[in-house]
Parts: C-alpha cells; sequence; structure tokens
C-alpha cells in the first residue's frame, strides 16, 4: 500500500491558486481513494497504479491551461499495511497518549 503525499500547482498564475488546488481536489474526491487534504498538499492512499493514476488525471488537468506546472511528490510504500493514513498517526498519539492537532 502507497502513501503519497503531493502540492500541484501552476505557476505564473497570480497569487492566489485555490481555484487550481480546486480542479485537483475534483478528481481526487471523485477517485474514491482515501485521501487526506492539508494546508500544503494532499495525501493519498491506495495502491501504485491508483494513485499515480490520480496524479496523473490532476496533472493533465493542470496542464491544460497552464504552460508551467510545479509537482512536489513524496511516496513511503509499505507492503501489506493499509489504513495508514489514519494509523500513523494513532501510532504517535498512542504513544503520547494524548490527540494531536491534525488540521480537523
Amino acid at each position: 500500500m502507497v502513501l503519497l503525499e503531493f502540492a500541484m500547482y501552476p505557476v505564473s498564475k497570480g497569487e492566489s491558486l485555490s481555484a487550481y488546488v480546486a480542479r485537483s481536489l475534483d478528481i481526487i474526491d471523485k477517485s474514491g481513494l482515501a485521501y487526506q487534504l492539508t494546508p500544503m498538499g494532499t495525501i493519498l492512499e491506495g495502491e501504485w497504479a491508483e494513485v499515480m493514476a490520480v496524479v496523473t488525471q490532476c496533472f493533465e488537468a493542470m496542464r491544460a491551461d497552464c504552460p508551467r506546472v510545479e509537482v512536489a511528490l513524496k511516496v513511503d510504500y509499505r507492503q501489506g499495511s493499509t489504513s495508514r493514513l489514519t494509523s500513523k498517526v494513532a501510532a504517535v498519539e498512542d504513544i503520547l497518549g494524548r490527540k494531536l492537532s491534525t488540521g480537523g
């Protein structure tokens, strides 16, 4: 199972890029994959081909009217592990004995 964190945005489209980010989030939300939106990017959970297909769809939508696109991508693969989107945070909270702020 893969956790993939990425940020994708056009270069030279002004100061506020939320309209472009919203396009990607529409694709991500409709994909059916587990995900978490953060202020600095989005985390997807799924099989390699699934998460990469979503990133590719986001890229294709972005480049349709953006001549320059920047992408930052980080991947963590762990064989056989599922529900890591929540379990990794829960493991740290268990060690500390308290809930942490996760943006929710």
